[in-house]
C-alpha cells in the first residue's frame, strides 16, 4: 500500500528544508550526513531543496555502517574530525524504525566535537528501542512491528513510500 506518492514526498522535503533553515538561522554551514544508501539519497534530495531557498554553505556527507552488525564492521564518514568541529550536523535517514542504525551512526562524531547534531527522517515509526530523538519528520507513522516501510528514492520522478 502506498503511503506517500511523489508529490507528497516533494512537499515534505520542501517543508523539512524550511524547518531546517528556520532552526539553524545562525549557522554559517550545515552538514547533511546521509546514512548508507537511502539515507544518503534523502540527504541529496534535502540538499537540492535547501539550495533552492538558501545561500548557506551546505555540505553533503555519507555515513557508512552495517545496520545488521554495527560492531563487526567499521562505521565511517567521508569527513575528517576537523571538518566537523563546531559545525551543525544533520544526520539524515529515510526511515527511523527502532533507532538502532541511527544510534550507531552517531559513533562517527564521538571524536569530532560538533556544535550540534540533529536528526531528519522521511518516515518516523514509533518503535524506538534506542535513545534517539528525531528533530525533523516528514511523516510519523504508527505501524505494527511486523509491517515494513520501504522508501523508493532512487528515481527522481517516481519517489514513493510503501507499507507492506
Amino acid at each position: 500500500m502506498q503511503v506517500l506518492n511523489h508529490y507528497q514526498i516533494s512537499q515534505k522535503i520542501t517543508r523539512l528544508s524550511y524547518e531546517i533553515l528556520e532552526n539553524n538561522l545562525d549557522e554559517n554551514e550545515i552538514i547533511l550526513a546521509g546514512i548508507n544508501n537511502n539515507g544518503f539519497r534523502f540527504a541529496q534530495l534535502l540538499l537540492e531543496s535547501l539550495r533552492k531557498i538558501s545561500n548557506k554553505s551546505l555540505v553533503l556527507s555519507r555515513i557508512k555502517l552495517n545496520p545488521a552488525k554495527p560492531l563487526d564492521f567499521p562505521i565511517e564518514t567521508d569527513l575528517t574530525p576537523e571538518q566537523m568541529k563546531d559545525k551543525c550536523i544533520i544526520v539524515v535517514d529515510d526511515v527511523a524504525n527502532t533507532g538502532r542504525t541511527i544510534f550507531y551512526a552517531f559513533r562517527v562524531y564521538m571524536h569530532s566535537l560538533p556544535k550540534k547534531i540533529e536528526l531528519a527522517v522521511l518516515v518516523d515509526r514509533k518503535h524506538k528501542m534506542f535513545p534517539v530523538k528525531v528533530d525533523y519528520v516528514g511523516l510519523s507513522l504508527a505501524t505494527t512491528i511486523q509491517e515494513n516501510i520501504t522508501a523508493e528514492l532512487q528515481h527522481n520522478h517516481a519517489l514513493a513510500v510503501t507499507l507492506n
